[in-house]
């Protein structure tokens, strides 16, 4: 058996030695989670190196730039950018104390992805770890009004989104009175860049019972640091319902009606334009003298995008004449048809004529004179 010559005992002797070395060495990563728009820091620690390091670099593989490539260095000298500059990197370390550590502002989901940290020690080569970054993205919240019209169908009622979300965000609904009159359908939609949609609906009967209640669409994640809670009003939308016509003062009259969207207020008069003395303003219609240019049926429509109804407004004035006294005006304002009208001008006239018999009857027998 023939012995080991004295330069193969010496090699065995320093690969022994490195290969003792190497074991004993250890790289420090970690994994980092940070959410979009904050910083990121990548810790990386050489331990048990008692060789000479050379150098530290960094490597990426990200969304952006999926193939492996150097982009930072740390030298003696100092640290410099590889393959372009960015200056939201910034060196955190310390090359002496063997502490490659970096730290990046500003983190956008096109950073997400695997840093390498390398240590290139002499004489026994590199030693690295990878360090994978991960993204929290915050959800955009959207709350939408459906619109829904009074009816006896069930109908999305309000939708809440929370939009690009990473990881996926959770969306429920606090109904309150409506509890067990209304439901929830939710959907989720897997976004190119991994990020996710989730849409949840709120179903319910749109009937009176619905209309102005309170309820809450509660948006949670990861990404976000508290729970955020979207509080609606829900509002049913129909066209006008019951128009009425009253009376504020002497001769003005408002139009109102029951309908939402809030109704538009025309007025007009039916097969004639409006007198010079009537006046439109808005929902008011002002009759400014009472005189019988005035008789007529005057219209008022209240309406909206969903439908309209109209009421009307019969007016009449009547002058009669009585050569004892003076000329009487009589003006009869109603809606509806003008019966009540007609009863009252027949009870006026027979009135004023027996007046006017009576004071004749007396006048002739001397029981009155005129001066």
């Amino acid at each position: 058996m023939h012995g080991i010559s004295p330069a193969a005992s010496v090699f065995l002797s320093v690969f022994t030695l490195i290969q003792s070395t190497v074991e004993a060495l250890q790289v420090i990563g970690g994994n980092v989670t940070v959410v979009e728009g904050g910083t990121a820091n990548f810790p990386c620690q050489l331990i048990g190196a008692t060789e000479t390091l050379s150098q530290i670099s960094w490597q990426k593989k990200t969304r952006e730039k999926p193939q492996n490539n150097n982009f930072f260095t740390i030298l003696k000298t100092g640290p410099q950018f590889v393959n372009g500059y960015d200056d939201r990197f910034k060196f955190i370390g310390d090359l002496k104390a063997k502490n490659g550590s970096l730290q990046l502002f500003r983190v956008t989901l096109m950073d997400e992805g695997t840093y390498t940290c390398i240590f290139t020690l002499f004489p026994s080569g590199i030693h690295k770890t990878e360090i994978p970054l991960n993204l929290l993205v915050p959800p955009v919240t959207i709350l939408k009004d459906d619109h829904p019209i009074l009816g006896n169908e069930e109908v999305s009622l309000v939708t809440c989104t929370a939009a690009g979300s990473k990881p996926p965000a959770d969306i429920r609904w606090l109904t309150g009175a409506l509890a067990g009159k209304v439901r929830e359908s939710t959907t989720s939609t897997l976004n190119a860049n991994s990020t996710t949609t989730t849409i949840s609906s709120l179903l319910g009967v749109p009937t009176r019972e619905l209309d102005s209640q309170l309820v809450k669409c509660v948006v949670t994640s990861a990404a976000m640091t508290m729970e955020e809670t979207l509080p609606f009003i829900i509002q049913l939308y129909f066209s006008p319902m019951e128009v009425t016509i009253r009376e504020t003062s002497e001769g003005s009259f408002i139009c109102e009606a029951e309908a939402n969207p809030p109704a538009h207020i025309t007025w007009s008069r039916i097969n004639l334009p409006l007198p010079q003395s009537a006046v439109r303003e808005g929902a008011v219609l002002w009759l400014k003298e009472m005189t019988p240019d005035l008789n007529g049926l005057y219209q008022c429509e209240a309406y909206n995008q969903h439908g309209s109804k109209q009421q009307q407004l019969r007016v009449y004035v009547a002058s009669v004449f009585n050569s004892c006294f003076s000329i009487y005006t009589f003006v009869c304002l109603s809606t509806g048809n003008c019966t009540a009208c007609w009863v009252l001008f027949s009870l006026l006239f027979i009135l004023i004529a027996a007046a006017v018999a009576a004071a004749g009857y007396l006048y002739k027998s001397g029981t009155i004179q005129w001066y």
